[in-house]
């Protein structure tokens, strides 16, 4: 599939791109700014790189530009009912907090599933599988704040 990807031959998925940058010790962030070029310390919202996973509508935008900061800042828009999940290995240098900016997201951590509405905010525990789920009829929007911990 990379070299499917390589080629221009496929797009790759939130799924793929999860494994790759957790298979680098990168978030998911990094490796979209590197393949991007980004570097600049101001992110004007036209130049904030978006991506579109081809398989859910999985929207995201980084915020935060890319730099020496260990913050990263995601605003991500689930499409109604889609799903998408991470593995373990994408948070294993890193801690998250999830902030529900509309609608509503279902988040499976592991074993443990939290129903998160407008407004609440959750801080993600040790690297597990995840899936951030919408099972709802209108896309939800949430921001991802991640440090990573080097």
């Amino acid at each position: 599939m990379i070299s499917k990807v390589e080629h221009g031959e496929a797009s790759p998925t939130a799924v793929l791109l999860g494994r790759l940058s957790g298979a680098f010790g990168l978030t998911l962030s990094t490796l979209l700014a590197r393949a991007e070029g980004a570097g600049s310390r101001l992110m004007r919202v036209a130049d904030q790189p978006q991506w579109r996973d081809p398989a859910t509508g999985y929207l995201r935008r980084q915020v935060s530009p890319s730099g020496d900061i260990p913050l990263e800042l995601t605003e991500i828009v689930l499409p109604a009912g889609a799903e998408v999940g991470f593995p373990a290995a994408s948070y294993a240098f890193i801690r998250q907090t999830v902030w529900v900016l509309e609608g509503s997201l279902t988040f499976v951590e592991g074993d443990t599933t939290h129903e998160l509405s407008q407004g609440d905010c959750l801080a993600l525990g040790p690297p597990a599988d995840c899936v951030f789920g919408n099972r709802t009829r209108k896309p939800c929007r949430y921001l991802v704040a991640v440090l990573r911990q080097n």
